[in-house]
């Protein structure tokens, strides 16, 4: 298949080893390793190149951290229903893939807008080039220390969306990335010609429980809800809108 095809690529390009550091850092202290994992806004892998290799990485990933294929969950309101339906028991909303002789499979559920709590167990959130408002609820739907050091999220770098953003509107559109960034640890994929626009921008992100712990009360008082109100180019596909994302 071609997620089987695009690790071999990842493998002989020498991309996945440059990388396994960096997958393996959220590892080297006292949290423990993930027990499950939930992918966002892979895309239409059955189409788009840069996608199949985001999948590839992923069952790399699962094989190198050894995290059960079959508790790991994709979502995309952009599946189509072939994608959505390739491995056998995935429910609507979610998409099964095949590749190297593993299958992952299950529902993260259609329209969470990134708000899945990590429920107690140690979760890898797999979000490669996701909008920052799905990364902002992600956070909110997690805000504890507690359950944010139960947390490693591969995706847009952290600190790329600190340098970009004026201060304020990262304050006002994204709050809970701006106050988690002086307790999160991050660690980016190396840079290789091959996959400049696949994993562009990507670091792993991890947050050490005594790092939370140092931030001001506060940090944890205010668990208001984002609404987005008025964030002018809000990169989320909401409750509701699924379908005219797949067209």
């Amino acid at each position: 298949m071609a997620a089987a095809e695009g690790g071999d690529d990842l493998l002989s390009s020498g991309f996945w080893a440059a990388s396994s550091g960096a997958v393996r850092a959220p590892l080297s202290g006292p949290a423990e390793p993930p027990a499950r994992c939930v992918c966002y806004g892979l895309g239409r892998f059955g189409r788009c190149p840069a996608a199949r290799y985001q999948l590839a990485f992923l069952l790399l990933l699962l094989e190198e951290l050894r995290v059960p294929p079959g508790r790991c969950a994709l979502f995309d309101p952009a599946f189509s229903a072939r994608e959505a339906a390739e491995t056998p028991g995935a429910e609507p909303g979610a998409a099964g893939a095949r590749g190297r002789g593993s299958a992952v499979t299950g529902a993260a559920g259609p329209g969470q807008e990134g708000k899945h709590g990590v429920q107690g167990a140690a979760t890898l959130f797999y979000m490669v080039h996701c909008g920052k408002a799905l990364y902002n609820n992600l956070l909110w739907s997690n805000w504890s220390p507690a359950a944010l050091s139960k947390l490693v999220i591969i995706g847009n770098s952290f600190r790329g969306i600190e340098e970009r953003l004026l201060s304020r509107i990262l304050e006002r559109d994204y709050s809970y990335i701006a106050k988690v960034l002086k307790g999160v640890e991050e660690v980016a994929l190396p840079s290789h010609p091959r996959y400049l626009d696949t994993f562009n921008d990507t670091s792993v992100h991890w947050f050490p429980l005594d790092k939370l712990q140092e931030l001001s009360s506060e940090v944890w008082d205010f668990v208001e809800e984002p609404m987005y109100q008025d964030c002018e180019d809000l990169e989320i596909i909401r409750k509701g809108e699924e379908a005219t994302a797949k067209s």
